[in-house]
């Protein structure tokens, strides 16, 4: 009886010891996590490729849960149902915006939840939702296919605009510009020879007879001026003139 009561008590212990390790490697490996989650519902209307279940939820760059089912829209084929399990201390408010990112070039998904402050307010369930609804910004994925559609559509307005310009009207109107602007440069020596034979004349002929025809009018003007001091001086000079009077009687 002592013996079958020991194995008892070994057995016992043996099945409490085995039971302990079992919860500690759960505890170490899986965690048992006191911390309370909320469930948030999202609406993704582009493709979750790479997105999983239990993949992370990042708020701002820190984890704060992961994602619990992904689902598509009965009613939209085009929306994808995420529920996300969130910590319940996270600050999710009206300004809180979900985002599919991808973590460097693994392409592993991960939903980013991303508040600017723009509205502090908490988010709460509208009547008719099970859930919160988080609303959605495009990806870095999807901005990028916009902005490289856009940019297409801008090329191939500029193509239209350069293919309408250059037209046969205008190729001729071109053409004749530059059959204009080759004979013009062909004509330029001649007439810059043409022109330095011009400023030679003018300085080897014209100004000496310029400068000869102000020298005399200098002259002409000192000789009206002197006239004109002699008259005033002597008024009989326009009568009698400038030749000297003959002596009186008893002059020398």
């Amino acid at each position: 009886m002592e013996t079958n009561i020991n194995y008892t008590i070994v057995g016992a212990f043996v099945i409490v010891l085995v039971a302990c390790i079992t919860l500690s490697v759960i505890w170490l490996s899986a965690g048992f996590s006191v911390d309370e989650y909320k469930t948030y519902q999202v609406f993704m209307k582009e493709s979750v490729n790479g997105l999983a279940v239990d993949a992370q939820v990042e708020f701002n760059g820190v984890n704060v849960g992961t994602v619990k089912s992904i689902e598509i829209s009965q009613k939209d084929p085009q929306v994808v149902i995420l529920l996300l399990n969130v910590k319940k201390d996270t600050p999710i408010t009206l300004g809180t915006h979900a985002t599919l990112n991808m973590k460097g070039l693994t392409g592993i998904g991960y939903l980013a939840l991303i508040d600017k402050g723009t509205d502090t307010r908490p988010l709460q369930a509208l009547p008719g939702q099970p859930y919160p609804v988080i609303n959605t910004a495009p990806s870095l994925l999807v901005r990028f296919d916009t902005a490289m559609t856009k940019l297409n559509d801008s090329l191939h307005q500029v193509s239209v605009s350069i293919q309408s310009l250059l037209d046969q009207q205008n190729l001729r109107s071109i053409k004749q510009i530059l059959q204009n602007l080759q004979f013009a440069t062909q004509s330029l020596p001649t007439l810059l020879q043409t022109s330095r034979n011009v400023m030679q004349t003018i300085t080897t002929q014209t100004l000496p007879a310029a400068n000869q025809a102000m020298i005399n009018l200098d002259i002409l003007t000192r000789n009206m001026a002197s006239v004109s001091g002699e008259i005033k001086q002597n008024p009989a000079v326009l009568i009698r003139g400038t030749q000297p009077q003959p002596l009186g009687p008893g002059e020398k």
